[in-house]
């Protein structure tokens, strides 16, 4: 491809700055693939309820959603500080439920043990957990996309860097998807698809077929 003379490589390059979240929804991932780098920033602001520790999953015909419990800290506190309470028995369950629901799915038995020895590791920070289970997701979905750790806000200031922190969320109505709209695939459970679920649904499901899924899914800007 021919660049013009004033348009350097590098303006070329389509960047975007996104949080770190569990096991990520579909659109998390249609919003990689819709850029040539992505920054994710473990420096912004933790708020709760939100996708940073908590992912929905599809069992039995109803969503069910796994929520990381972490422990007590302040309003300002960043979301690389956060730590994960195992006063609770919460893998157990995470776990118990991922083998409910989709143990039976066609790609459950050859993906799940990388999951699982991730959560046997018993990792102090939420940010830690996260990051290795993105990067096990980023891999069997075959995505090649630059990913860049801990960009604060206040360090891409006027470089061009989309901001989408916290633009993914599980309060947006459908009709609201900045990047994704729904391409049905073989689900498990139920007659009726269901959208935007956690990757893991999408992976247990349709296994190497997940990428092709998310190229259909993604939703033009």
């Amino acid at each position: 491809m021919i660049v013009p003379e004033f348009l350097s490589i590098e303006d070329q390059i389509r960047e975007v700055r996104i949080e770190l979240q569990y096991l990520p929804c579909l659109e998390y991932f249609t919003c990689i693939l819709q850029y040539d780098r992505v920054y994710i920033d473990i420096e912004e602001r933790y708020a709760k309820q939100t996708y940073r520790n908590r992912c929905s999953v599809l069992t039995t015909n109803k969503i069910d959603t796994l929520t990381i419990p972490v422990k007590g800290y302040q309003p300002a506190t960043p979301t690389k500080d956060i730590l994960i309470d195992y006063n609770q028995d919460w893998i157990r369950r995470h776990l118990g439920c991922l083998q409910s629901g989709y143990g039976k799915s066609p790609f459950y038995e050859f993906y799940a043990h990388e999951f699982n020895r991730v959560y046997e590791k018993k990792l102090a920070y939420l940010v830690d957990l996260n990051y290795e289970l993105l990067t096990i997701c980023l891999r069997l979905v075959g995505i090649g996309t630059e990913i860049r750790y801990n960009l604060s806000g206040a360090e891409n200031e006027g470089m061009g860097i989309e901001n989408a922190i916290s633009l993914i969320n599980n309060k947006k109505h459908p009709d609201s998807f900045k990047f994704y709209q729904p391409a049905p695939y073989y689900q498990t459970f139920g007659n009726d698809f269901v959208g935007n679920l956690s990757i893991v649904d999408l992976l247990f499901n349709m296994g190497p077929e997940a990428k092709s899924v998310l190229l259909r899914s993604c939703k033009s800007q």
